[in-house]
C-alpha cells in the first residue's frame, strides 16, 4: 500500500490525473508569489460534469462550474483566470479567512488578563485576520480520495504573534467534491496558547454566471430568527435582536432586492446587507443555514453548517473596477457572500458563543455547499 501511495504521489507531481468514484483530480502550476513560492491549482470534476478549482494561495476555491436547468454549465464563483491578479486587487475571492474571520473592534481584545493589540486594516478595525490574513498565505496541499469523493487537504502553521495573535495555530482545511454536487469543507485546528479562532470560506457567488447581472431577484431563505445589530463600523453592538418586522427577516423566501434599500439604519451602515444572522439551532450539528435560488437559470445554492451563525454580504462594495474571469466587470451587488461563522467581535462580547481555542482542545467546523436546479 505504501508503494502505491508513493507512486500516486509521484504521478501528481508530474501533473497526472486520477479517478475516484467517477471523480477526477488534476494538479498544475498556477503561478508564483513575489518571494518565489510556487502556487498550485487543482481541478476536480465529478460524474455529473460539475467542476471546481482550488489553489494553494489562501486555500481558495477559485471556480465552481455547475449546470443550469437546461444543463448549460457556467462558472458561478467570482475570481480571476490568472494568479497575478490575485496579488493586485483581491477582496478575499474564494479564500479561507482567519485567524479570525469578520471584524474585531479596534483590533483589540483581552484574554486571560492580557490585552492583545492586532494589526488593523478596515476603518481602524481588524477584518478577516488583519493585514496578512490566511487568504494571502501559501498553504501546503495534497490531493486525496476517500469514500465520500475526492478533494484537496490544505495545511498551514500560523506562528505565535502573526498579526499579533497569540499561539502557534495549526490549521487543516479539507475540500471534498462529491457526486451529489456538494462541496464539503472541513476545518480543524490546534494551538499551544489560548487564542481566538473563527475560520470561514469567503466565496463570492453569482448563480447566473460570474459577471452576469445582479443578485436582487435571487429568492433567499435564511434559517435565522435573530441577527446581531451593528454600529457604523459594522461592529456588533452586543445586542441580539429578532428579525421579525425588519428587512432582515428571510425566514420565508424573499427576494434580496425587496427591502435592501429600506430606510432601516442598519442597512445604511452596510450600504445593504453585511450582517450576522444567528442560525436557528441548539447544537453544533450540520444544519441548513440558507437557500438561494436564481430565477432565470434555475440554479439553487444551499449552505449547511455546524457554525452558530452566518454573515450575508450583498456585494455592496463592488464597483465595477474589477474585471473577472469572464472579462466582465464585477459591478455593484453582482454577487453575494455567505459566510458560516461564529459571531463577529466575539472576544469582546462575553454573551456571544465562545471563540477561544485552548491547548489540548481541537477546533472543528464543517460547511457543505449543495448545488441543484429547479
Amino acid at each position: 500500500m505504501r508503494l502505491i501511495y508513493v507512486l500516486i504521489s509521484l504521478l501528481y507531481l508530474c501533473g497526472f490525473t486520477f479517478a475516484a468514484n467517477d471523480l477526477t483530480v488534476e494538479k498544475s502550476t498556477f503561478g508564483q508569489t513575489p518571494c518565489g513560492q510556487n502556487v498550485n491549482i487543482y481541478t476536480l470534476s465529478n460524474a455529473n460534469g460539475m467542476k471546481i478549482k482550488l489553489m494553494d494561495y489562501g486555500a481558495a476555491l477559485t471556480s465552481v462550474i455547475v449546470p443550469d436547468k437546461n444543463n448549460k454549465f457556467e462558472d458561478i464563483a467570482l475570481g480571476y483566470d490568472n494568479f497575478d491578479s490575485y496579488l493586485c486587487e483581491n477582496p478575499y475571492f474564494g479564500g479561507i479567512v482567519g485567524r479570525f474571520g469578520n471584524r474585531i473592534a479596534s483590533g483589540r481584545f483581552k484574554l486571560d488578563g492580557t490585552e492583545y493589540i492586532l494589526n488593523t486594516n478596515n476603518n481602524g478595525q481588524t477584518l478577516h485576520g488583519g493585514i496578512k490574513g490566511f487568504d494571502v498565505l501559501v498553504w501546503s496541499s495534497k490531493p486525496f480520495e476517500n469514500e465520500n469523493g475526492a478533494g484537496v487537504e490544505f495545511n498551514l502553521l500560523s506562528p505565535d504573534g502573526q498579526e499579533h495573535f497569540p499561539g502557534n495555530l495549526k490549521i487543516t482545511v479539507i475540500y471534498t467534491l462529491t457526486n451529489n454536487n456538494e462541496i464539503m469543507i472541513d476545518y480543524t485546528a490546534t494551538t499551544d496558547k489560548a487564542t481566538p479562532i473563527n475560520l470561514t470560506q469567503h466565496g463570492y457567488w453569482n448563480l447566473a454566471g460570474e459577471g452576469t447581472g445582479d443578485i436582487l431577484k435571487y429568492e433567499t431563505l435564511i434559517n435565522a430568527d435573530k441577527f446581531t445589530p451593528v454600529d457604523k463600523f459594522l461592529i456588533p453592538t452586543g445586542q441580539i435582536k429578532s428579525v421579525k418586522n425588519t428587512p432582515f427577516d428571510f425566514t420565508q423566501p424573499k427576494t434580496i432586492g425587496l427591502r435592501i434599500n429600506n430606510d432601516d439604519p442598519q442597512l445604511k451602515f452596510g450600504g445593504g446587507y453585511d450582517h450576522n444572522w444567528v442560525l436557528n439551532k441548539k447544537d453544533n450539528s450540520l444544519t441548513l443555514a440558507c437557500k438561494v435560488s436564481e430565477p432565470t437559470s434555475g440554479r439553487v445554492f444551499e449552505v449547511y453548517t455546524t457554525e452558530p451563525a452566518m454573515q450575508f454580504y450583498s456585494g455592496n462594495f463592488l464597483d465595477g473596477k474589477i474585471i473577472g474571469k469572464s472579462g466582465k466587470a464585477y459591478n455593484y451587488r453582482c454577487a453575494l457572500v455567505l459566510e458560516p461563522q461564529h459571531f463577529p467581535d466575539s472576544p469582546n462580547h462575553p454573551n456571544f458563543p465562545n471563540t477561544i481555542l485552548r491547548p489540548g482542545q481541537t477546533y472543528k467546523s464543517q460547511t457543505v455547499y449543495k448545488f441543484s436546479c429547479k
